[in-house]
């Protein structure tokens, strides 16, 4: 059975699968505490007086986590609203800088301040902050009257799945990750971020290949921020279709009991929900007894939705869990048998229950035949009930399932989180993985570029171009960029020698993380190495390969570089060197080529914050990447061992071919869903508004929002400092409640936001090519505009 780890229950007589109570309900969301989010000239909390205080896009609903989503849905503003066209200008001078902006590309948007009611969809959007989330389906007339509209964009997945070696459908063992943490959306449905101060993070992605977000809700939709990270580091995500308890039989009765057409209908809606919003398939659990009808029919839904589901997303997977038996009673095996086996057959692959034995294990064998790697034994991490395994012993299940080579499915890794807490997390977790490292294959970087700052998708602080620029908690896992192999390690390079991996806080390039590499250099050796990344792809022609890294001390006698390791079937040429090669370490290029000059700047420079930038260059011939190792070394062996503390902040690979010496433009923006907010007794108005923009998703790693208000003291029209809003990670964005000065009478006022491209090179794009809105709003009565 799969339960929540916050249910303590005990089984009743057949492992997970005794008589329990309904799951317990949820825990409240964690309110987000932060700074009004204002242009500069707003007052912060501590100065505002009772009564000015309004909602900031950093505050949250203290309500239980997708509560706000179980009501009716409402009509929300619509995009392109009509331009409201205000009075002429009295005065020439301050409307002539409009015609020159629109000249430049900037859209003008001209707004009469309105403080009418205009509610955003609840299912959609938080009803305290208008803040996009993510959201499930409460029921099975939900499931069949969903459709979607742009209220639905936020959720829509930007991150297409990359390619990996070995495919996931090749015939080797594979890992599932079930993830289950007290039901689901919580800080993780805040598509935007939250600032949570010691979030829950997954990082192994190397060691996995399917993760499945699990709750209790009828149809669980999986957060696009963990969809986004999964996608980036090459793992399908699948949502869950779960019936259980009273409920859930009357549930599957009203759609499986019946004709055909009542279960081809939840087939076409689950497949086009998982087609829309861009994830990978379903975990289908029926946890409740089925009539006789009803269980007919269960395998022909099963390959219904298999079949619209290859149709509506190729690759996409329908999983079984270990359940209801043929019989139509709810019985878990623990195994695939002849009880259970019309599902798995209906389907791509059986995740098993938890309570197995390596008896169990030894007769799959011959049922399975030969789909042995379809079969996902369950390892609960809490170990709950008779099983094998859990906690920091999980490897002992992992080794027997290996050993009779089924896939695995590990069910709430969090485990680390809730049950050893927040406090030292990351090594905690880097414990966890560390001891399943050796029995999990790993799957190799199949595309380029690559290009990393190796960001948790959450900081302490966050971090531009090595300078801090916010200094307060964040969270965002569509922020997560590709993880490097982690783990303690005995490097190459001598008895003695050492190297530990990790994730580091303190300081970064940019987001809100570096990786920070610890070690020995043994007083008889040269040099240590530490394998960062796996390919197995063919080489492009030429490679620029580009290293950023800080020393914590000053070690002149430590050289840092990066080696590349090529790997073929008897033959690789380099540059004019014609034989074996497998070990490559260029020499870092003085300046970079002329006409690449502006992609890739600060060659050989220190940065102010004592970040170090290389870039080199490869030329190769019927070559297949395979590694990419970072070497420490030193000149000359010394008596004594050499510790060292090394910081990378980005890493990039790639293909010199693809590289392109300039970006697109950002194009005109449009504003939607305008609201408009005011609190007694103060001169301040609070706006939020949806920007929305087009850019090919393939040329940039995320966007940079900004704004810029005018201020009019005494009459006179001053631009005030520019503000950062947030990161966007879709080609939208959307403004929650920034304090902007009321317009004096008869007058208005304006501000301007920005969309700053980022390039997945890293590079800065000028600003010239940013998108550019200015929004121009005036009192109801005012007579005069710019």
């Amino acid at each position: 059975m799969i339960w929540s780890p916050n249910q303590r229950l005990e089984p009743a007589g057949h492992g997970l699968g005794g008589e329990q109570g309904p799951p317990a309900q949820p825990a409240a969301a964690t309110a987000r505490p932060g700074p009004a989010a204002g242009i500069g000239w707003s007052r912060s909390r501590a100065e505002q007086g009772p009564g000015q205080r309004h909602v900031t896009g950093r505050e949250r609903s203290r309500a239980e986590p997708g509560r706000e989503m179980d009501g009716a849905r409402r009509d929300g503003a619509k995009s392109g609203e009509k331009r409201e066209r205000e009075p002429e200008a009295k005065r020439g001078e301050q409307r002539s800088f409009l015609p020159a902006l629109e000249s430049q590309g900037a859209t003008i948007l001209h707004k009469t301040v309105c403080y009418a009611p205009h509610p955003l969809p609840a299912r959609q959007f938080d009803q305290n902050t208008t803040e996009p989330i993510s959201f499930y389906l409460s029921s099975l007339e939900e499931l069949l009257a969903w459709k979607p509209t742009s209220d639905d964009d936020f959720n829509v997945a930007t991150m297409p799945l990359a390619n990996r070696e070995p495919p996931l459908h090749s015939k080797r063992p594979r890992t599932l990750v079930c993830h289950d943490m007290k039901n689901g959306y919580l800080e993780d449905r805040f598509i935007q971020g939250s600032a949570s101060r010691d979030p829950y993070v997954f990082y192994h992605w190397q060691y996995i290949d399917i993760f499945v977000y699990f709750s209790h809700h009828p149809v669980t939709i999986p957060p696009v921020t963990w969809t986004n990270a999964a996608h980036r580091n090459g793992v399908s995500v699948l949502g869950t279709f779960i019936t259980e308890w009273t409920s859930g039989g009357k549930l599957c009765e009203s759609f499986l009991a019946g004709e055909a057409a009542a279960y081809h209908a939840v087939a076409v809606q689950l497949g086009r929900i998982a087609r829309f919003y861009r994830f990978d398939g379903w975990l289908v659990n029926i946890e409740n007894a089925l009539s006789e009808a009803a269980v007919r029919n269960l395998p022909l839904f099963l390959r219904d939705l298999r079949e619209q589901l290859r149709r509506d997303v190729p690759g996409g997977l329908v999983l079984w869990y270990d359940s209801v038996l043929q019989s139509g009673k709810l019985q878990w095996q623990n195994e695939l048998n002849e009880k259970n086996r019309v599902f798995f057959d209906a389907c791509d692959g059986l995740f098993t229950n938890y309570n197995w034995k390596e008896e169990h294990l030894e007769r799959m064998g011959a049922q399975a035949g030969e789909r042995l790697t379809d079969i996902y034994v369950g390892i609960d991490v809490f170990a709950r009930g008779e099983v094998v395994g859990g906690g920091f012993e999980t490897d002992k299940a992992l080794r027997l399932i290996c050993k009779h080579g089924f896939s695995a499915a590990i069910f709430a890794p969090g485990w680390v989180y809730e049950h050893l807490g927040k406090e030292n997390f990351l090594q905690n977790e880097n414990r966890f993985w560390g001891l399943l490292a050796e029995l999990l294959p790993t799957h190799r970087i199949s595309t380029l570029p690559l290009s990393t700052c190796f960001c948790l998708g959450m900081g302490t602080g966050r971090f531009s171009a090595g300078q801090e620029e916010e200094v307060r908690p964040w969270y965002n896992l569509s922020a997560q960029e590709i993880q490097p192999l982690f783990m303690d390690q005995q490097a190459t390079g001598g008895a003695g020698s050492w190297l530990h991996t990790r994730c580091s806080l303190q300081d970064a390039w940019n987001g809100g993380s570096c990786l920070l590499i610890e070690g020995i250099i043994p007083p008889d050796a040269r040099h240590v190495a530490v394998r960062l990344f796996s390919f197995k792809m063919p080489a492009p022609p030429k490679l620029f390969l580009s290293l950023l890294y800080k020393l914590e001390e000053k070690l002149p006698e430590v050289a840092v570089t990066l080696e590349l390791t090529t790997w073929n079937s008897g033959s690789c040429h380099v540059g004019n060197n014609v034989g074996v090669a497998t070990r490559h370490q260029p020499p870092p290029l003085p300046t970079p080529p002329p006409h690449l000059s502006g992609l890739l700047t600060g060659c050989g420079r220190q940065s102010m914050a004592g970040w170090i930038r290389r870039y080199y260059e490869l030329e190769l011939r019927d070559c297949a990447l395979h590694d990419l190792s970072l070497i420490l070394s030193r000149h000359q062996p010394g008596l004594q061992e050499r510790r060292f503390s090394c910081r990378l902040g980005e890493i990039q690979v790639l293909d010199a071919d693809n590289l392109r010496s300039s970006l697109p433009r950002v194009p005109s923006l449009e504003a939607s869903q305008v609201l408009w907010h005011k609190g007694p007794g103060t001169n301040q108005l609070s706006l939020s508004l949806t920007l929305r923009w087009s850019y090919p998703s393939s040329q940039a790693r995320c966007f940079r929002i900004h704004c810029q208000g005018m201020a009019r003291p005494r009459g006179q029209v001053l631009p005030l400092p520019e503000q950062f809003l947030g990161v966007a990670h879709n080609t939208l964005y959307r403004v929650v409640g920034l304090a902007l000065p009321e317009p004096p009478p008869k007058e208005s006022c304006h501000v301007e936001f920005f969309v700053e491209p980022v390039p997945n090179e890293g590079a800065a794009v000028e600003r010239s090519r940013w998108g550019r809105l200015v929004l121009v709003y005036s009192d109801p009565a005012s007579t005069s505009t710019y």
